[in-house]
């Protein structure tokens, strides 16, 4: 479960022919999900959107789910997650646990690591895995998630944790120090370098690993009063262009020494999340061909995070979505927001939360990961006891493409009525939508404008996420294409 952030602390870190109409129902015998295309370039449109595209062109929408920080996802979890629909999951894993003793990686850790890959490989998902860490790792509190304690230098500084503000102990003396050793001694350089290397080496060759989230939610040596917005911004700026790209240099390095094929995503510091643009700069792939690098925010509010319903007058939507977009358009990367979603989705402002980012990230993100799969009332879990999705949690669940033919997707909702939007490539390539199953437990009821378009629909139901696949092979580019999905 992800910890709650204080409003304070968090305020410091600012094909079948079909006429257009009711589609038709077919047979639910097929598997829960079929297997997503794996990227293998990237589409950039004018106004600086850059799209993870497939082997032919199309551009694809990876969505799911946050699972565990210990990779202890079962076999149902997995298969639920696909049966839903969905196409991605990411997975955080921990250095701790993986290497507890220098230069070796525990036997134990990287067999349940490679039976969730496995379970993935079989459901057709995509794996992204995070190198996670919470207030740097196990000295600091963090169970086993992070570093490990043998890469845990705090100069004997003092380290007092705070039980309602866990997101306060970056700012304590002992963790500045820790981050000041990982990014500046070049034995622990070299160490997590190593490290990186020899998992990517041991991951490669699953065919749902699409690639490495390299650093989650960053952070570092901070000079000045933490309780100074100008100086945190000041601290974010400095991290990002100085001793944070230096790492992701030598990280992307270390997994490239064993795998080019991944992607692997940078990630700026959490104050993103309070409207400041990144000042990371570009990065370099050494891999052969065209590179393999994104980008992935998270999307937290503050207030939210720290208990409150959200309010809508804030204007937090907006002013991340101005601060996200700008660095990905100039370095022409794709988008996955790695984690979102507000700790209990069931308040009232909560819910329009969901709603309104799933909106946003439509615009300028080619994926994203709710934070995080689980069953609960509340505490992030997306599901409720029973399995289905938590009040406030159904936009999530809504249908949405998977991979298009075409550009300028969209998807808009009204009540349960959902419309998407493209404008045709006039390729004739099969446009793929997913349908989930807890949106249409019944069926679905699909019409497509325009009507020379041949559809083949796979109807939802109570258990298995439906598939409609859209081609126009007469549709000159730039046709408009829409299709709207209502549940029987």
């Amino acid at each position: 479960m992800r910890p709650r952030r204080t409003a304070a602390t968090l305020l410091l870190a600012a094909a079948l022919a079909l006429p257009a109409g009711p589609a038709r129902a077919q047979p639910p015998s097929r598997p829960a999900s079929p297997a997503p295309a794996f990227p293998t370039g990237t589409a950039t449109d004018p106004d600086g959107r850059t799209d993870l595209t497939d082997a032919s062109g199309r551009r694809l929408r990876l969505r799911g789910f946050n699972l565990d920080k210990y990779a202890e996802a079962t076999e149902q979890d997995v298969r639920s997650i696909a049966a839903q629909g969905f196409t991605l999951i990411r997975l955080p894993v921990s250095w701790t646990r993986l290497e507890p003793t220098p230069g070796r990686l525990d036997p134990g850790e990287l067999r349940r690591l490679h039976g969730l890959l496995d379970r993935a490989d079989r459901h057709g998902l995509l794996v992204l895995v995070d190198f996670h860490q919470d207030v740097y790792g196990p000295r600091f509190g963090g169970g086993t998630n992070g570093i490990p304690p043998w890469a845990t230098r705090d100069d004997g500084l003092p380290f007092e944790a705070d039980p309602d503000d866990w997101f306060a102990g970056y700012f304590q003396p002992a963790v500045q120090a820790a981050f000041r050793h990982l990014y500046d001694d070049p034995d622990l350089r070299a160490a997590q370098a190593g490290f990186y290397t020899r998992l990517a080496r041991e991951l490669r060759g699953h065919r749902s690993l699409l690639g490495y989230d390299l650093f989650n939610e960053p952070f570092g040596p901070l000079d000045g009063d933490p309780a100074d917005p100008e100086v945190l911004a000041r601290a974010a700026a400095e991290l990002e262009q100085g001793r944070l790209a230096a790492m992701y240099r030598r990280l992307i390095a270390a997994v490239r020494r064993a795998d080019d094929r991944a992607w692997l995503f940078v990630e700026p510091t959490v104050l993103v999340g309070q409207g400041v643009p990144t000042r990371l700069p570009g990065f370099t792939d050494p891999r052969p061909g065209a590179p393999r690098i994104g980008y992935a925010p998270h999307f937290y509010d503050t207030a939210v995070e720290s208990g409150a319903d959200w309010d809508p007058s804030g204007g937090f939507v907006e002013r991340y979505t101005a601060a996200v977009t700008g660095y990905p358009a100039a370095h022409r990367l794709p988008v996955l927001v790695g984690e979102w979603g507000p700790p209990d989705s069931r308040r009232p402002g909560n819910t329009l939360l969901v709603r309104r980012q799933v909106e946003a990230m439509d615009g300028f993100a080619g994926g994203w990961t709710m934070w995080y799969w689980c069953r609960g009332n509340g505490g992030y879990c997306v599901l409720d006891p029973a399995g289905r999705p938590a009040p406030g949690a159904e936009p999530a669940f809504g249908p949405y493409p998977v991979a298009v033919a075409g550009t300028a997707v969209r998807t808009t909702a009204d009540g349960t009525r959902h419309t998407v939007g493209w404008q045709a490539d006039g390729t004739g390539r099969t446009t793929e939508l997913a349908l989930p199953a807890a949106a249409f437990p019944a069926g679905a009821r699909v019409t497509v404008r325009p009507a020379g378009a041949r559809t083949d629909l796979d109807q939802p139901d109570a258990e298995h996420a439906g598939r409609l696949r859209v081609r126009l092979p007469h549709a000159r580019p730039g046709t408009p294409v829409t299709v709207t999905v209502e549940p029987r």
